[in-house]
């Protein structure tokens, strides 16, 4: 319970020529003299006027000094009864360490500092040493991470595929002529079908070239061009390196978090090690814009209809009535944008004399 400082504050005196300290009460009379007493015995311990005594300052809940001359120290830890005491006496000593503490500003320099660097490292650096990682990259270690995905995948939700075996190889047979025509080759990509089980309509792109096609998503249409059209895309994403530079930036932003708040589990290792976080990043409405020009080229070259992921992109909007033209919450840009985009980058190859020939 607090003291009264009109009763007197309850604390501990130590004279100077003595550490053992004994029970004490403070005061100050009408004229501003500050006495300690013994409660017992009510004999004088100390007095001075106010303005004579050194006031500790206050900081947090450390008890409170009031040191009188050469007598000794009268220790408090009622830091309320005492500011309220000399506060009487037109005697401010809180001190600037405690106005600190109330006002905290420097808790607000070190948090605003914090928070710009981080965003320093996350808008300037980060994309730097993103670039840099996915330059010095060995193939091992995509084509680890691409393995381990597709076994876990395979080993939890995928199970195998029942589309028809002419509808495979008629599909395997334009994504072949697509693969031909990317910078990795004929080797630099395989096709994989799967029944997508909870996933559903599905098309992925990993690291190292491995293509994954759903059989709910083949489902959609009969129209193989449109199928194409989505493979394409997929290869745009390997061939521009976007899975590994996602990665790479999840592990950076991981980074960023455990420097700010400590260690974060294993997920890191899951995500670099294993690869099976992989399948949970989002590529960048920047990405899926390149992704889709890519397919607009290759199926150009390949001698399709460039406009081919457009109309699935129209197939999307009319089965999911998706027709919204905000794009403000999603990692995609919205399906209408990207159809007008698609057709009208497609329209612009086809009318481009030396734009992506087919060879």
């Amino acid at each position: 319970m607090a003291s009264d400082p009109a009763a007197g504050i309850a604390g501990t005196w130590r004279r100077k020529d003595k550490a053992r300290g004994n029970s004490a009460v403070l005061r100050m009379d009408r004229d501003g003299v500050a006495s300690v007493t013994d409660p017992e015995s009510g004999d004088s311990l100390a007095a001075a006027p106010a303005g004579r005594v050194a006031i500790s300052d206050r900081v947090g809940s450390i008890p409170r000094r009031i040191e009188f001359a050469d007598a000794g120290t009268f220790e408090t830890p009622d830091n309320d009864a005492i500011d309220r005491l000399f506060y009487g006496a037109g005697i401010h000593r809180r001190g600037f360490v405690h106005e600190l503490e109330r006002f905290r500003p420097r808790l607000v320099l070190v948090v605003v500092a914090v928070v710009a660097l981080c965003f320093a490292v996350y808008r300037y650096a980060l994309p730097v040493l993103v670039e840099v990682a996915v330059a010095v990259t060995p193939p091992v270690v995509p084509e680890l991470m691409s393995q381990s995905v597709l076994a876990s995948l395979d080993g939890s939700v995928f199970a195998p595929s029942e589309l028809a075996a002419e509808r495979q190889s008629s599909i395997s047979r334009g994504f072949d002529e697509l693969k031909a025509l990317s910078p990795r080759g004929l080797d630099g990509y395989t096709l994989h079908f799967r029944k997508g089980g909870i996933i559903g309509p599905n098309a992925f792109a990993l690291p190292d070239g491995t293509v994954v096609l759903t059989d709910e998503l083949a489902e959609m249409t009969d129209d193989d061009e449109m199928i194409l059209g989505v493979l394409g895309h997929e290869i745009g994403h390997v061939d521009l390196d976007h899975s590994l530079r996602q990665l790479y930036r999840a592990a950076g932003v991981t980074a960023l978090i455990m420097m700010i708040g400590g260690d974060i589990g294993s997920g890191t290792e899951d995500l670099l090690v294993q690869g099976t976080g992989l399948l949970a990043l989002s590529h960048s409405r920047t990405a899926e814009r390149e992704a889709d020009r890519k397919s607009v080229e290759l199926m150009y070259r390949a001698g399709k209809d460039p406009a081919a992921i457009a109309r699935f992109f129209e197939l999307l909007r009319d089965r999911l009535n998706d027709t919204g033209t905000s794009d403000f919450f999603s990692t995609h840009p919205a399906t209408p944008e990207r159809i007008e985009e698609t057709r009208r980058y497609a329209e612009e190859v086809m009318n481009a004399p030396d734009c992506c020939k087919p060879e």
